[in-house]
């Protein structure tokens, strides 16, 4: 079943204005709905159907979409496969946004990643591309205009409606590629990588900071050790100068394409969803720094399916050791998988270890 259309999908659909003819990219679409109507109209437009056409120029429009999110991506995927005029999920964002003519953005909370998207949209889009962003107003600033327009010379806003908005960029200047970023951290002896969506980007957040400090606490048991939701690859990066076998996942192409360069070879990097593509008892620990957010929400549901899935996961005596925030409601269920001991605390975090009954 194919998601319904939001009021930021479309308004969206509603300002793109006159769609030239070429490639058009989708970018940011987490449940395939508005990717699909992109398709659909641009089908229509080759068959010159009155009904849809709403400014589209005819025939040669292409339709990518890219999600940073692989379950967004897969959601987009499906969303596509039945759609008229077919479409394409293209997991890279500078492939995706190769010669673009028009990008059809939700904006992301990051004004790192839409200064990314913008400045990438610019080197490697159409010498007129364009770019229309929209979301939802209690979640827009004036500084993502201000990102904007450090790679185009027109940026304005639309009228609001359904408390929704969108943002029309146009007039591409010349731009220098900022991303990845990187920083040299003399402490650890790290330089970390960082694409605009990777959480926290070259700083060492507080979270995984207090975490740090208790890597020399593993029991340091044969076999495979995970970072999971690895980010930028800091903690599988210095995990790789203890343990042989590191994997390191995340669900974010950003954090992956961050963390292959940060980890230099020495971590198997993969995008994942959590620990689901891993087998029955084959991991000896898993470390984590989760999330706790999924866009702009609050929701620990992944982190609470990912401590049930530690479960079946680690082998008997395995471990899973977490920093979190300390109001969050994780010890019952880390206490449902095996003893947990709370291995460092400050004001805001928890760091605990459970290994496995």
């Amino acid at each position: 079943m194919v998601a319904e259309l939001d009021p930021v999908d479309r308004l969206l659909l509603d300002e793109l204005g006159e769609v030239p003819s070429g490639r058009v990219v989708v970018l940011g679409d987490e449940t395939g709905a508005l990717a699909r109507a992109l398709v659909e109209r641009a089908g229509a437009s080759t068959l010159q159907d009155p009904r849809v056409l709403q400014g589209w120029a005819g025939a040669g429009e292409q339709v990518v979409a890219h999600s940073d999110s692989l379950v967004a991506e897969r959601q987009v995927a499906q969303a596509l496969a039945g759609a008229s005029g077919g479409g394409e999920v293209v997991p890279d964002l500078a492939e995706a946004l190769t010669g673009a003519a028009l990008v059809v953005l939700r904006l992301p909370k990051s004004l790192d990643a839409l200064d990314e998207i913008a400045r990438t949209a610019v080197l490697l889009g159409t010498d007129d591309v364009r770019l229309v962003a929209g979301g939802r107003v209690k979640h827009m600033t004036p500084s993502m205009n201000e990102v904007l327009g450090a790679s185009f010379e027109q940026v304005h806003a639309s009228l609001g409606r359904q408390k929704s908005r969108v943002l029309h960029a146009a007039g591409p200047r010349t731009v220098e590629q900022a991303w990845p970023r990187q920083r040299h951290h003399a402490d650890l002896d790290l330089t970390i990588h960082a694409h605009g969506a990777a959480f926290a980007g070259t700083r060492v957040d507080a979270g995984t900071r207090l975490l740090l400090g208790q890597l020399d606490r593993l029991s340091g048991t044969d076999g495979t050790v995970v970072d999971l939701g690895c980010g930028t690859g800091v903690l599988a990066s210095l995990l790789a100068r203890r343990f042989d076998d590191v994997v390191a996942i995340d669900v974010s192409a950003a954090a992956v394409a961050s963390a292959q360069l940060t980890t230099a070879g020495a971590a198997d990097v993969r995008r994942g969803d959590g620990l689901t593509d891993l087998a029955d008892a084959s991991v000896a620990t898993i470390v984590s720094n989760p999330p706790f957010h999924v866009g702009t929400a609050k929701d620990s549901t992944p982190t609470l399916a990912m401590i049930a899935d530690a479960k079946r996961v680690l082998r008997p005596g395995g471990e899973l050791v977490l920093v979190y925030n300390s109001h969050l409601p994780y010890l019952p269920r880390l206490r449902e998988v095996g003893p947990t001991e709370i291995l460092a605390r400050d004001r805001s975090y928890l760091v605990t270890r459970t290994v496995r009954a």
